[in-house]
């Protein structure tokens, strides 16, 4: 054994009177035997039943407008396809009606999506009415964001509103704990289920111990619940939400050392490209806070056109370059050669800026879009060389993740369950990309601080 260290005159002497450490077990076991923690635990289980019912008609709406909007109204005027300008009045369509919802409705259709998924403090029964008609009236039209941020909007509305109607039992407290337990098991339902989402909070939170634990637990239990009801309800209605996934994903092969020699250098440089485009939010989001509704609506119409471009470029889908890009990864994933690399690169090109626009002007989430991009410039790099094909799939969705939420853990753990059969074999170098993803874009010096806009209140009802 080593020896003990001699005390001198410098060494701290323990305090004989001080009261010694709190045990975290007694702690621990003092929460969940308090009057109130057990209630919010019961609160959340019953909560998450109700809002995987809303997350499931929220997400099932939204994918069935997609499709009318992309599919079957190009059909119906006879187009087998949607044209190369079909874009520029449905986005000038989603700006229009936009504009209102940012500048009269009580929470301005949510918090603007280069902040990120939250950006602000959670949305509120009042608010959540603007969220949902923002996201379902203009995300279906092409809006290069996804469905996350606002079903939390939806979830933390919801689970507020019924926390409201039974007279806020708890406090603040409580409200804080249901309404992050809301939220959670909304995005959990497009998330690939509870786990990734319970992730998410722990790391987004930042708390330990005991704190830690009093929050997870309600996500945990509410997202549980909500798993249950949105997985048997999809199978009983035959209802697509068009939730995140990959149905098929290449060949399994096992990373040597050319994919992690060029998969990290390839890291890198998807964190710079997918880092810019979000980066391009930024100053929109200060543009747009001045003059928002006829600014929101010009911005909508300049991501049709970067859509619409890209359709004129290579001749394919604009569909392709809009929306948020959920269908398009499964479809990469399933024939990754698919797209040349040419048209790999004018995807990120186009999409990019369309997202970049989108991240400081309308309303959605930052994630969905991110992902493709990443695993769009992986695939783009996968003919290097030594370099495969599922491996830069793999580092790319990782990579495009961790840019946009700053999370290395709920990345890697996003893109190994999406990766399925393979993630075995594919997590070290996906732990390793998200690392290199995170760092690339942290150690560039700080944005600009971007203000929200004005707040603006519905005019009261004579």
């Amino acid at each position: 054994m080593p020896a003990e260290p001699t005390p001198t005159e410098d060494t701290p002497r323990p305090d004989p009177n001080a009261a010694p450490p709190p045990d975290p077990r007694v702690a621990m076991r003092n929460l969940l035997l308090s009057g109130g923690y057990p209630k919010i635990l019961v609160a959340a289980l019953l909560l998450g039943v109700p809002i995987a019912f809303a997350s499931f008609f929220f997400v099932s709406f939204e994918h069935w407008l997609q499709n009318k909007v992309w599919n079957d109204l190009p059909d119906a005027v006879g187009y087998d396809r949607a044209p190369w300008w079909w874009p520029l009045p449905a986005l000038l369509l989603a700006g229009l009606i936009l504009a209102p919802i940012v500048t009269r409705m009580p929470g301005r259709g949510g918090h603007i999506p280069v902040h990120g998924l939250s950006g602000g403090p959670p949305i509120g029964p009042r608010e959540v009415t603007s969220v949902v008609l923002a996201a379902l009236a203009t995300l279906p039209l092409g809006v290069v964001l996804g469905p996350e941020a606002p079903l939390m909007g939806l979830g933390s509305g919801l689970a507020l509103l019924v926390l409201a109607a039974a007279r806020n039992p708890g406090g603040p407290k409580a409200a804080a704990l249901l309404g992050t337990a809301g939220s959670t098991a909304a995005i959990s339902t497009i998330l690939g289920g509870p786990i990734v989402a319970a992730i998410m909070v722990v790391e987004a939170a930042g708390l330990g111990g005991t704190a830690l634990t009093a929050l997870l637990l309600p996500c945990l239990i509410a997202t549980g619940a909500g798993a249950v009801v949105f997985t048997g309800f999809g199978e009983w209605t035959g209802l697509s939400t068009g939730g995140l996934s990959l149905p098929s994903v290449p060949p399994n092969a096992t990373p040597d050392a050319g994919d992690f020699l060029w998969g990290i250098p390839v890291a890198v440089v998807i964190a710079a490209v997918v880092g810019g485009a979000h980066r391009l939010g930024l100053p929109v989001a200060r543009w747009t806070a001045v003059n928002t509704a006829s600014r929101t609506i010009a911005c909508a119409v300049a991501a049709g056109v970067c859509i619409t471009a890209y359709a004129v470029v290579t001749g394919r889908n604009p569909e392709e370059a809009a929306l948020s890009g959920q269908i398009e990864l499964g479809q990469l994933a399933a024939n990754p050669h698919a797209l040349s690399v040419g048209t790999l690169i004018a995807l990120v090109l186009f999409k990019a800026l369309a997202w970049g626009i989108c991240l400081g002007s309308l309303r959605g989430g930052p994630i969905f879009p991110s992902l493709l991009l990443g695993a769009a410039l992986g695939l783009a790099f996968s003919g290097l060389p030594g370099f495969g094909t599922t491996p830069a799939l793999a580092l790319g969705i990782a990579t495009g993740c961790v840019v946009v939420t700053g999370l290395p853990l709920t990345s890697a753990v996003l893109a190994t369950l999406l990766m399925g059969s393979d993630s075995s074999s594919q997590a070290p170098l996906i732990v390793i990309s998200a690392v290199i993803g995170f760092i690339a874009t942290r150690i560039a010096p700080p944005p600009k601080p971007t203000p929200e806009p004005a707040k603006t209140e519905a005019p009261a009802r004579a």
